[in-house]
């Protein structure tokens, strides 16, 4: 479930923040990058800050084998929409400032900071790979480039792999790998950048956790 994509970085926020916080977190050093890396880190920066709004099909694959799929719609700054088929009744959404992961079924909602979950890479207005984020590792292929980023938050750490085409930079995958190394990876298919988007799919209804 996204849930685990959500947590795997700020697990703790799936529970009650205060219960879970953790006094203490790892550092990762920061990594010296070649002439080329910094140059693809630099070339997908570009990419990422044209990119405004996207929308597509993703799937999910969590640590215990299970799979799971449905449509996401993104819009940025902020903004994010997993929407997941059946039998799954997750629907995750991110408004700007929140994460709200909400059961269809059972109509409850959970809502986290957004700032304490790796949605907030994803999201952030203008992207700075190499100066926003400590990456541990980037890997140049043939087909694809993989850039690992080490995240620090308040509640937890872990780290964060995003994986791109190659040719046009265009975000393939992302996994979350948390402390017990635990792996949480979304693949996103069938992409439409930069097309028309509706500011309804992000709104979040605050109401309904008083209403729980």
């Amino acid at each position: 479930m996204l849930t685990r994509f959500v947590s795997r970085i700020a697990k703790s926020t799936i529970r009650p923040v205060v219960a879970l916080a953790m006094a203490a977190a790892m550092t990762v050093p920061a990594l010296a990058l070649s002439d080329q890396e910094q140059q693809t880190l630099q070339d997908l920066n570009t990419y990422f800050n044209s990119v405004k709004t996207m929308h597509g099909d993703f799937i999910q694959f969590g640590p215990d084998g299970s799979q799971s799929d449905g449509k996401f719609y993104m819009a940025r700054p902020g903004k994010v929409r997993f929407y997941y088929n059946k039998p799954s009744v997750l629907d995750i959404v991110a408004d700007g400032k929140s994460v709200s992961v909400r059961d269809r079924k059972l109509n409850t909602q959970d809502i986290w900071p957004l700032g304490q979950t790796p949605l907030r890479f994803l999201l952030s207005d203008s992207i700075d790979l190499q100066q926003d984020t400590n990456v541990t590792n980037v890997l140049v292929e043939e087909d694809l480039v993989t850039v690992t980023i080490f995240d620090k938050t308040k509640f937890n750490s872990g780290t964060l792999t995003l994986i791109f085409d190659a040719k046009d930079y265009a975000l393939k995958q992302w996994t979350v790998t948390d402390q017990q190394g635990y792996d949480t990876s979304v693949a996103v298919y069938n992409v439409v950048s930069n097309g028309p988007s509706n500011p309804d799919l992000f709104k979040i209804d605050y109401l309904a956790n008083s209403r729980q």
